[in-house]
């Protein structure tokens, strides 16, 4: 699907997620963009909805929606132009800005995972029913990896 027009609500989507990434201090590193942009070229995902929040030292909270952004601001985006839109409303970014410490920003993305949209379809059509999902964090994987590779005493 390559335009909003192209989405209809009976299309097939694979699993919806989405993240908000915290930059403390306000420290966005560019390199977050092309791998994005990556994942989108390459098939894997299609970008939903895209936003920035931001809590400035005194409190006070910014929200930035990617249309609003300024021609050279949203330039390096433009290879994953969002697709849907206004999934992210006004509250839901509003508590992301609430969670931000002082001085900090964040970025809200949603994703659809295209990878898995035909196995979304047959459990859909198997009249499957999602019983739990969650995420299971890189610092645990990383424990579990280092205590199977740690020899035996």
């Amino acid at each position: 699907m390559n335009s909003k027009e192209d989405m209809s609500v009976d299309a097939s989507l694979g699993p919806i997620q989405y993240i908000v990434v915290g930059f403390p201090g306000n420290k966005f590193k560019g390199e977050i963009i092309p791998a994005l942009g990556d994942l989108v070229k390459a098939g894997l995902i299609r970008v939903m909805d895209l936003a920035f929040v931001q809590k400035d030292a005194d409190g006070s909270m910014l929200i930035v929606e990617l249309e609003e952004l300024a021609d050279d601001e949203a330039a390096p985006f433009g290879a994953f132009e969002k697709e849907i839109g206004d999934l992210l409303n006004d509250d839901d970014l509003l508590a992301a800005a609430e969670a931000l410490e002082p001085g900090s920003s964040a970025a809200v993305l949603v994703w659809e995972n295209l990878w898995a949209s035909k196995f979304a379809d047959a459990l859909r059509g198997a009249d499957g029913v999602l019983m739990a999902w969650d995420h299971i964090p890189y610092a645990a994987v990383q424990a579990v990896m280092a205590a199977a590779t740690k020899p035996a005493e």
